[in-house]
């Protein structure tokens, strides 16, 4: 027969383990990703921010905001809108019209690639309190390609 005092050394790794492990757990917040994420290609920055219910996203630093050959800043010349290739880089909002759908998911909304002028349907995970899966796709999720991203600080 066991007694109180050897049933709570059995149980006190289980009671370690779940607080460890659950500290690496994101809480469930919808502001959660507010912030700036470094992108997985470490190229550029983009600022996470609530407007009214949605999230949306802004380029706020380039790894080289300037043309090379001009020397002026970057801006958008993939665009498929003649008129939109003159507009900077920097501030240019690449994440629009996302909405929180719980366990740290955000889904619903675009994301434009500058590089080659294109909008993707695009759904944002959080891993942890500091990485940031970014999936763009067509069609289905299932269709696309994931870029991870971590929190500046």
């Amino acid at each position: 027969m066991r007694t109180g005092k050897s049933r709570f050394y059995l149980i006190l790794p289980l009671l370690l383990l779940l607080i460890t492990s659950s500290s690496f757990i994101p809480a469930d917040n919808p502001d959660a990703v507010i912030g700036t994420w470094l992108t997985g290609s470490k190229k550029g920055r983009v600022q996470i921010y609530k407007q009214g219910n949605a999230y949306f996203g802004k380029i706020v630093w380039l790894q080289e905001p300037n043309d090379p050959k001009t020397g002026n800043p970057k801006t958008d010349i993939s665009n498929p809108n003649p008129k939109k290739r003159d507009q900077p880089l920097l501030g240019l909002v690449n994440l629009r019209d996302f909405r929180y759908d719980g366990d740290n998911v955000w889904d619903e909304g675009k994301i434009y690639d500058p590089e080659n002028g294109k909008e993707y349907s695009c759904k944002m995970t959080l891993r942890d309190d500091n990485t940031l899966d970014v999936r763009g796709y067509v069609g289905f999720s299932l269709l696309g390609r994931t870029d991870t991203w971590q929190r500046v600080k």
